[in-house]
């Protein structure tokens, strides 16, 4: 069951990209209403995916439930974000990213087979549920420095039937994306401490060198860089720059905590 319902959501995704795509192009509002409700309903199926997985399995521990979890965290924030902001433009950059995400899930779903008993800890909810949301709300502000770079980029050219009328402004991207990064960021850092308390429950050391470990200590001593240089006046492209080189080390941290680099893929 849960299978058929993240298989129905990926094909929602899919559709709420093309049609996000479609707005972002021609500025056709009729597609942006579309995507926003193929991205709804394909949240909401990943909503009931995931509760018919928790019944299945009892627990969200394998390569398959933490790519569903950030697909759904991620789709979750940006249309949070859209309630407040009509932000189409970042939908045409999330919704592929939450297709390629539950199209991973989808592949390596491994039916009932959890990654490790030893991973029971009630400090695995605690380490996932922030250290997920943080990364998501990161992705989102990744989005959101593309867009100004890209906004950026537009202004300068002057191109009058180019894409920047169809941008929000270089200073709403801007403090969308330090919001971003701060919420992030502290959700990140509940994520790393939680999990190094894991790594002592089921490991028995707080550090033990691992690739994940370590890329997102790197990641989150950018971010903290990031936040603390805007005090000095690093805005615009110098931040949107920063934020995208710390999306590319939370990839790879991913990456390392779900395909085999570090102890069973438990703690990130």
């Amino acid at each position: 069951m849960a299978l058929v319902l993240f298989a129905s959501s990926l094909a929602l995704y899919l559709l709420a990209t093309g049609a996000f795509v479609t707005h972002f192009m021609m500025s056709r509002d009729a597609a942006r209403r579309v995507a926003l409700g193929a991205l709804t309903a394909g949240f909401g199926l990943s909503t009931l995916a995931l509760l018919a997985r928790f019944g299945e399995v009892a627990s969200l521990r394998s390569s398959h439930d933490q790519l569903a979890i950030l697909a759904w965290f991620l789709v979750a924030v940006y249309l949070l974000l859209q309630f407040r902001y009509r932000l189409g433009v970042v939908g045409a950059l999330v919704s592929p990213l939450a297709f390629l995400l539950t199209l991973s899930a989808y592949i390596v779903y491994s039916g009932s087979e959890n990654l490790s008993e030893r991973l029971g800890s009630a400090w695995l909810p605690a380490h996932v549920a922030p250290a997920f949301l943080g990364y998501a709300i990161l992705v989102v502000a990744s989005c959101l420095s593309a867009i100004y770079l890209l906004q950026e980029r537009q202004l300068k050219a002057k191109r009058r039937n180019g894409l920047a009328p169809r941008l929000p402004s270089l200073e709403t991207l801007d403090d969308l994306n330090y919001r971003c990064v701060a919420w992030g960021f502290a959700l990140f850092t509940i994520g790393i401490v939680t999990g190094a308390v894991l790594a002592k429950v089921v490991w028995g050391t707080f550090w033990s060198w691992e690739p994940v470990q370590i890329l997102s200590v790197m990641a989150w001593l950018l971010y903290a860089l990031l936040l603390q240089t805007r005090s000095i006046g690093w805005r615009g492209r110098r931040a949107a720059t920063l934020t995208l080189v710390g999306f590319v080390l939370l990839v790879v941290s991913f990456l390392s905590l779900n395909f085999g680099l570090s102890h069973g893929s438990a703690v990130g």
